[in-house]
């Protein structure tokens, strides 16, 4: 509970992982012998402000899901909710089964264990800015836009660019109206913040350690490998 504003946290576990290519749900393999999907999900259960957990997930891989229940514990309320076609689809069906009395949502990906409590905490803290809140980190390469794939168009100027991860707050009321747009006009987003934005909100960014990677190929589990080790000395 944060200032009497009951917190749902949503963990999105429900991808493919199709660019893991490790015939098996990338949240499901281990870092330190442990799931990458638990080490998120106790980030989640030390929050001081979280009081319920909504846990989206693949049909399929619900034995995964019941040995991590089973063996890690979730000392948190929570449901689980079965993914969508796309993350979208998978944040909405959550988003209609999470407890009536949510004031605040947050939305993290299954495979971002590094994020730290105290910033998962700060995040919430500020989403009372403008409604909505991310962590980000400015971004360090030079970024070239093309439309072709093959020819640079133009290179945005890199001191306005900023990475954006996850999680991501929302008063309940924003983020509900930003997929009740979004489908009733027929679009999809890359992440939550970018549906509230068409609304015309503007979204506070936090900045944030370049540690909170999210776990998307076999190079990022080697990283994860390493990173595991110094978030635990």
């Amino acid at each position: 509970m944060f200032n009497n504003n009951f917190v749902t946290a949503f963990v999105a576990a429900a991808g493919m992982g199709k660019r893991m290519n490790m015939g098996i749900n990338k949240q499901f393999l281990s870092i330190d012998d442990k799931p990458i999907l638990a080490h998120t999900i106790k980030k989640i259960e030390k929050s001081k402000y979280i009081d319920f957990l909504i846990l989206i997930v693949k049909k399929s891989d619900m034995r995964y899901v019941y040995d991590i229940i089973e063996k890690y514990k979730i000392n948190i309320n929570y449901k689980i909710v079965y993914g969508g076609k796309e993350r979208q689809d998978s944040i909405y069906n959550g988003l209609l089964k999470m407890p009536e009395e949510t004031d605040i949502v947050l939305t993290h990906d299954g495979a971002r264990p590094f994020v730290s409590v105290d910033k998962i905490d700060e995040a919430i803290e500020r989403v009372m800015d403008t409604g909505a809140a991310v962590l980000a980190n400015p971004v360090k390469d030079t970024i070239k836009v093309s439309t072709d794939g093959k020819l640079v168009d133009y290179t945005p100027n890199r001191d306005r660019l900023w990475q954006v991860q996850t999680p991501q707050v929302f008063k309940k009321e924003i983020l509900m109206r930003a997929y009740d747009q979004a489908y009733s006009e027929g679009y999809y987003g890359t992440d939550d913040c970018s549906l509230v934005e068409k609304t015309g909100i503007k979204v506070k960014l936090i900045y944030n350690s370049y540690d909170n990677i999210k776990i998307t190929t076999r190079e990022d589990l080697s990283i994860a490998n390493i990173l595991v080790k110094k978030v635990n000395t």
